[in-house]
């Protein structure tokens, strides 16, 4: 045989079969197949009958075949070569990997297509197995793939030239102008269309953070998505210092500074998205260790009620900022969110009455009608000395990026006492301990009493995949460890392609609000201790970080291994 045979089996009988759709459902879909000339499960998909997760799943169970996430894998470079980008992008295949010396791996969103499968074991001459995927995941490789491994090619190509020649071409930016990373111009340096093609794949996949890391004899490139690093693409080690020396271009960084860190900034533009990049640079034993922070100017993620936060937690929240001076602290470590909450409380007080100045560092979304500054350290522009400029500015509410010495939190008590509403973040586990921080830090305790309106600690936990959770019974030992009673019903991970595997989609926040009420004003005052504040706060309604977990992960939201990396025993 020429591969390996499939069931020869019409797809709504194997669909029925699978219980992934009925009768009528079926009987409905070729009725419009036969006017739109369209595939049947294009149809089913286009109206709502199933879901291609779904279909793949179906055609993976009943055609005995494995199901895989593109998004998950790398394809070997040998694979690719073997397949042009036209053909695999008009038979609508992806190809993975080449087994042994007569196979190769492909994934398929129709594996019943024998005459694409014919194709290419004419094209390859070798076998074909086949691996089911969701057509959006080949579509989306297809494109991420092909055209990063052409850059990759292209730009070991210039290399090799550029070394026989004995010279090397270096591109000026603007610093101030968002590149549009989508339109380069064919005729751009190789090295600049691999690292759009990165940074393109980047924002596309909702990565948080790029990691481009140099090993011996090659660099791989790394991207967070939902707080878990995966691996992107891996380049030969001597396209690594052109790599490097275009994002230092980028970012305005020194390219002939190579032993000492440095930091810098990209401004891009994706399918109408700006993104700001914070770039770090690190020197370590085989190169230059890379880090780009993506950050999307947009604000469409803002909103207490996205974030997570229930209607009880968002009612705390709106009471703690009605006050027209004091200060509203957010806490927890960093990437926890705490940035995003406090841009949510500001837009909720962005009113054309009220006079309202930030102070970050960086600048992570752009508000209308706010007016954001940047501190510069470098400069003398702190969040200290920026703090003090900005009082003679007339402001009715200020935000400061992070209290992180001594000066920004007597500043910000005193300024929260003289009639302004202070939001800011902190550095520290749960809500109580902060109070301990401030007065480690100086201020003293009868001024943070008569200041503080509220402390929010918060984390991020993973959100469980709507596709592929399953049911799970709480045992006698987890009902020790995780004070959910046994036999609850609650949700594990399991891993499908839409979530990569994972088990997890999307993250979501988990909190503690502790509201600064008569009796913990006069405990701060007194000097209690943070177990006698966290005792008061409990009476008087909060929940802790581990038992909002808990609340989600009873309504099935994450799980319980979530829960119990994420928070402390209570």
């Amino acid at each position: 045989m020429a591969h390996k045979p499939i069931k020869v089996v019409r797809l709504g009988e194997l669909l029925m079969k699978a219980g992934a759709i009925s009768q009528s459902n079926l009987d409905a879909a070729l009725a419009e197949q036969k006017v739109s000339h369209l595939r049947l499960g294009e149809i089913l998909i286009k109206d709502g009958y199933l879901t291609e997760n779904h279909l793949a799943e179906a055609l993976s169970q009943q055609l005995e075949l494995p199901q895989v996430s593109l998004r998950n894998i790398r394809p070997q470079q040998e694979a690719l070569s073997m397949v042009p980008e036209n053909v695999a992008t008009r038979l609508n295949v992806m190809p993975i990997e080449l087994k042994g010396h007569n196979t190769i791996v492909v994934a398929m969103a129709d594996p019943m297509d024998t005459y694409a499968v014919d194709e290419l074991y004419l094209l390859t001459n070798r076998e074909i197995e086949i691996r089911v995927a969701t057509m959006t995941d080949i579509r989306k490789a297809l494109v991420s793939y092909y055209r990063v491994q052409t850059s990759v090619n292209d730009a070991m190509a210039d290399v090799m030239r550029q070394e026989q020649a004995g010279g090397s071409d270096i591109i000026t930016v603007s610093q101030t102008t968002a590149q549009d990373v989508t339109n380069i111009a064919a005729d751009a340096a190789p090295v600049v269309r691999l690292v759009n093609s990165i940074l393109e794949q980047a924002v596309r996949e909702k990565a948080s953070d790029i990691h481009i890391e140099p090993s011996e004899g090659v660099t791989r490139v790394r991207l967070r998505i939902d707080g878990t690093l995966f691996s992107n693409i891996e380049i030969p080690g001597n396209l690594h210092l052109p790599l490097v020396a275009r994002i230092k271009i980028l970012s305005g960084m020194d390219i002939a500074e190579k032993r000492r860190p440095q930091d810098g900034r990209i401004l891009i533009k994706v399918a109408g998205s700006r993104i700001d990049l914070r770039v770090s640079t690190l020197p370590s034993i085989f190169g230059e260790k890379v880090v780009l922070r993506l950050l999307d100017q947009n604000s469409d993620r803002i909103g207490i009620e996205k974030l997570g936060f229930d209607e009880h937690q968002q009612k705390l929240l709106k009471e703690s900022i009605t006050a027209s001076n004091g200060i509203v602290l957010v806490t927890g470590p960093t990437g926890s969110g705490k940035s995003t909450t406090l841009y949510s409380l500001l837009e909720i007080l962005n009113e054309p009455t009220k006079n309202i100045i930030t102070l970050e560092d960086p600048v992570e979304y752009t508000i209308g009608g706010i007016t954001q500054i940047q501190i510069n350290e470098k400069i003398g522009l702190t969040f200290g000395s920026a703090l003090r400029s900005i009082l003679r500015q007339d402001p009715d509410i200020i935000m400061v990026g992070e209290i992180r010495d001594t000066e920004t939190a007597h500043l910000a008590v005193r300024v929260a006492l003289t009639g302004h509403l202070v939001l800011s973040t902190l550095h520290t586990n749960d809500a109580p301990t902060s109070i301990n921080r401030l007065v480690d830090m100086g201020v003293p305790r009868f001024l943070l009493a008569s200041s503080l309106r509220a402390i929010v600690a918060q984390r991020l936990v993973r959100t469980l995949c709507p596709h592929c959770k399953e049911k799970q019974i709480i045992s006698e030992a987890m009902e020790e460890e995780t004070g959910i009673p046994r036999g609850t019903t609650v949700y594990a991970p399991k891993g499908c392609p839409e979530c990569r595997f994972t088990g997890y989609k999307g993250r979501t926040v988990i909190s503690e609000i502790m509201p600064i009420n008569h009796a913990i004003k006069t405990m701060i005052n007194d000097g209690a201790s943070e177990q006698q504040l966290r005792e008061e706060a409990r009476r008087s309604g909060m929940l802790t970080l581990r038992e909002d977990a808990r609340k989600k992960v009873e309504e099935g939201v994450t799980s319980v291994e979530e829960m119990l990396f994420t928070t402390l025993i209570d």
